[in-house]
């Protein structure tokens, strides 16, 4: 095969996979959302009080767990 095919190969190939990359590519747009959109979801009613709701109590081990995290991060040496 000579060079010049080879190169124009190589190109068409690469134009058709950058295509299709483009094609494929779907980022979604920034949305504001209303309360109208909101509707339908499942909100908490206006007349639970602060009692009511679930209390949440922190994991003790959440700041083990963050230490451990960062000396792995650490280099040995």
């Amino acid at each position: 095969m000579k060079l010049e095919i080879a190169r124009a190969l190589f190109l068409v190939v690469g134009l058709a996979v950058t295509t299709v990359a483009v094609a494929a590519w779907e980022e979604p747009k920034p949305t504001v959302f209303s309360r109208a959109d909101m509707a339908d979801q499942c909100a908490l009613p206006r007349e639970v009080k602060p009692q009511q709701q679930a209390k949440v109590a922190p994991d003790q081990d959440l700041l083990l767990f963050l230490f451990g995290m960062r000396q792995g991060l650490r280099p040995f040496g």
